[in-house]
Protein backbone atom coordinates (compact mmCIF):
# COMPACT_ATOMS: atom_id res chain seq x y z
CA UNK A 1 0.00 0.00 0.00
CA UNK A 2 0.93 3.64 0.05
CA UNK A 3 3.59 4.85 2.45
CA UNK A 4 1.94 7.84 4.07
CA UNK A 5 5.26 9.24 5.28
CA UNK A 6 6.55 9.31 1.70
CA UNK A 7 3.38 10.93 0.41
CA UNK A 8 3.56 13.54 3.18
CA UNK A 9 7.23 14.24 2.37
CA UNK A 10 6.46 14.76 -1.31
CA UNK A 11 3.55 17.04 -0.41
CA UNK A 12 5.71 19.21 1.84
CA UNK A 13 8.46 19.40 -0.81
CA UNK A 14 5.98 20.41 -3.51
CA UNK A 15 4.48 23.07 -1.28
CA UNK A 16 7.94 24.52 -0.56
CA UNK A 17 8.90 24.38 -4.24
CA UNK A 18 5.86 26.52 -5.01
CA UNK A 19 7.08 29.47 -2.91
CA UNK A 20 8.74 32.65 -4.20
CA UNK A 21 11.70 31.95 -1.85
CA UNK A 22 12.38 28.57 -3.45
CA UNK A 23 12.14 30.04 -6.95
CA UNK A 24 14.65 32.74 -5.95
CA UNK A 25 16.92 30.08 -4.38
CA UNK A 26 16.74 27.93 -7.53
CA UNK A 27 17.70 30.87 -9.71
CA UNK A 28 20.66 31.66 -7.44
CA UNK A 29 21.85 28.03 -7.55
CA UNK A 30 21.90 28.24 -11.36
CA UNK A 31 23.52 31.67 -11.37
CA UNK A 32 26.24 30.45 -8.99
CA UNK A 33 26.92 27.45 -11.20
CA UNK A 34 27.01 29.62 -14.32
CA UNK A 35 29.47 32.00 -12.63
CA UNK A 36 31.76 29.11 -11.64
CA UNK A 37 31.53 27.62 -15.13
CA UNK A 38 32.38 30.96 -16.75
CA UNK A 39 35.35 31.37 -14.40
CA UNK A 40 36.75 27.97 -15.37
CA UNK A 41 36.16 28.52 -19.10
CA UNK A 42 37.81 31.95 -18.90
CA UNK A 43 40.89 30.19 -17.52
CA UNK A 44 40.96 27.86 -20.55
CA UNK A 45 39.58 24.76 -18.84
CA UNK A 46 37.30 22.37 -20.71
CA UNK A 47 33.75 21.91 -19.53
CA UNK A 48 31.58 19.27 -21.12
CA UNK A 49 28.98 21.18 -23.18
CA UNK A 50 31.10 24.32 -22.84
CA UNK A 51 29.34 25.56 -19.70
CA UNK A 52 26.13 24.91 -17.82
CA UNK A 53 22.48 25.85 -17.75
CA UNK A 54 21.61 24.15 -14.48
CA UNK A 55 23.01 23.39 -11.02
CA UNK A 56 25.87 21.15 -12.19
CA UNK A 57 28.97 21.39 -14.31
CA UNK A 58 31.19 18.66 -15.66
CA UNK A 59 34.90 19.55 -15.86
CA UNK A 60 37.01 17.52 -18.30
CA UNK A 61 40.54 17.15 -16.86
CA UNK A 62 42.11 15.15 -19.68
CA UNK A 63 44.01 18.15 -21.07
CA UNK A 64 45.69 18.52 -17.67
CA UNK A 65 46.68 14.84 -17.65
CA UNK A 66 45.07 13.83 -14.36
CA UNK A 67 42.11 11.64 -13.58
CA UNK A 68 38.92 12.73 -11.90
CA UNK A 69 39.63 10.14 -9.20
CA UNK A 70 42.88 11.90 -8.21
CA UNK A 71 41.26 15.32 -8.21
CA UNK A 72 38.38 13.96 -6.12
CA UNK A 73 40.77 12.46 -3.55
CA UNK A 74 42.89 15.60 -3.29
CA UNK A 75 39.80 17.77 -2.90
CA UNK A 76 38.48 15.41 -0.24
CA UNK A 77 41.73 15.91 1.72
CA UNK A 78 41.19 19.68 1.45
CA UNK A 79 37.51 19.47 2.50
CA UNK A 80 36.16 20.26 -0.96
CA UNK A 81 33.28 18.03 -2.02
CA UNK A 82 33.23 17.06 -5.70
CA UNK A 83 32.66 13.79 -7.54
CA UNK A 84 34.76 12.00 -10.12
CA UNK A 85 32.78 11.55 -13.31
CA UNK A 86 33.26 9.93 -16.68
CA UNK A 87 33.56 12.19 -19.70
CA UNK A 88 33.51 11.53 -23.43
CA UNK A 89 36.35 9.30 -24.51
CA UNK A 90 36.90 7.59 -21.16
CA UNK A 91 37.76 3.93 -21.51
CA UNK A 92 36.86 3.02 -17.93
CA UNK A 93 34.66 4.41 -15.17
CA UNK A 94 37.38 3.36 -12.72
CA UNK A 95 39.64 6.14 -14.00
CA UNK A 96 37.25 8.83 -15.16
CA UNK A 97 38.61 11.89 -16.90
CA UNK A 98 36.45 14.47 -15.21
CA UNK A 99 34.76 15.79 -12.11
CA UNK A 100 31.21 16.91 -11.40
CA UNK A 101 30.57 20.03 -9.34
CA UNK A 102 27.24 21.22 -7.99
CA UNK A 103 26.37 24.54 -6.37
CA UNK A 104 23.23 23.80 -4.34
CA UNK A 105 25.05 23.14 -1.05
CA UNK A 106 27.13 26.32 -1.31
CA UNK A 107 24.10 28.37 -2.28
CA UNK A 108 22.21 26.99 0.72
CA UNK A 109 25.04 28.23 2.93
CA UNK A 110 24.76 31.73 1.44
CA UNK A 111 27.43 31.80 -1.29
CA UNK A 112 26.86 34.49 -3.92
CA UNK A 113 28.15 34.61 -7.49
CA UNK A 114 31.10 36.71 -6.26
CA UNK A 115 31.94 33.97 -3.74
CA UNK A 116 31.89 31.40 -6.54
CA UNK A 117 34.90 33.19 -8.05
CA UNK A 118 36.80 32.38 -4.83
CA UNK A 119 35.59 28.78 -5.12
CA UNK A 120 36.90 28.74 -8.69
CA UNK A 121 40.31 29.93 -7.49
CA UNK A 122 40.41 27.13 -4.91
CA UNK A 123 39.42 24.52 -7.48
CA UNK A 124 42.11 25.69 -9.89
CA UNK A 125 44.64 25.55 -7.04
CA UNK A 126 43.45 22.01 -6.25
CA UNK A 127 43.88 20.99 -9.88
CA UNK A 128 47.36 22.50 -10.11
CA UNK A 129 48.30 20.71 -6.91
CA UNK A 130 46.92 17.43 -8.27
CA UNK A 131 49.08 17.81 -11.38
CA UNK A 132 52.13 18.73 -9.28
CA UNK A 133 51.74 15.75 -6.94
CA UNK A 134 51.15 13.33 -9.81
CA UNK A 135 54.30 14.57 -11.56
CA UNK A 136 56.37 14.38 -8.37
CA UNK A 137 55.37 10.86 -7.35
CA UNK A 138 56.70 9.32 -10.58
CA UNK A 139 53.67 7.13 -11.08
CA UNK A 140 50.20 7.42 -12.54
CA UNK A 141 48.75 4.93 -10.02
CA UNK A 142 46.14 6.29 -7.60
CA UNK A 143 47.72 4.50 -4.62
CA UNK A 144 51.08 6.18 -5.27
CA UNK A 145 49.35 9.54 -5.75
CA UNK A 146 47.58 9.18 -2.39
CA UNK A 147 50.83 8.43 -0.56
CA UNK A 148 52.47 11.51 -2.09
CA UNK A 149 49.41 13.71 -1.44
CA UNK A 150 49.29 12.73 2.23
CA UNK A 151 52.90 13.89 2.63
CA UNK A 152 52.39 17.17 0.77
CA UNK A 153 52.18 20.22 3.03
CA UNK A 154 50.53 22.24 0.24
CA UNK A 155 47.41 20.09 0.70
CA UNK A 156 47.13 21.36 4.28
CA UNK A 157 47.62 24.93 3.03
CA UNK A 158 44.74 24.46 0.58
CA UNK A 159 42.61 22.91 3.32
CA UNK A 160 43.26 25.96 5.51
CA UNK A 161 42.14 28.30 2.71
CA UNK A 162 38.98 26.25 2.20
CA UNK A 163 38.18 26.32 5.92
CA UNK A 164 38.78 30.08 6.11
CA UNK A 165 36.30 30.66 3.28
CA UNK A 166 33.76 28.16 4.59
CA UNK A 167 33.74 29.62 8.11
CA UNK A 168 32.25 32.82 6.69
CA UNK A 169 29.06 30.94 5.79
CA UNK A 170 26.94 29.20 8.42
CA UNK A 171 26.13 25.54 8.02
CA UNK A 172 22.33 25.12 8.17
CA UNK A 173 21.36 23.34 11.37
CA UNK A 174 24.65 24.09 13.17
CA UNK A 175 25.45 26.94 15.51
Amino acid sequence: GPHNNTIAGVAVALKQANTPEFIQYSRLVRENCKTLANYLVSHNFDLVSGGTDNHLLLWDLKKQGVSGAKMEKLCEMAHITINKNSVKGDLSAVTPGGIRIGTAALTTRGFSPEDMLKVGELLVEALNLTVEIQNSCGSKLLKDFLIAAQKCEKVNDLKSKVQTLAKQFPMPGHQ
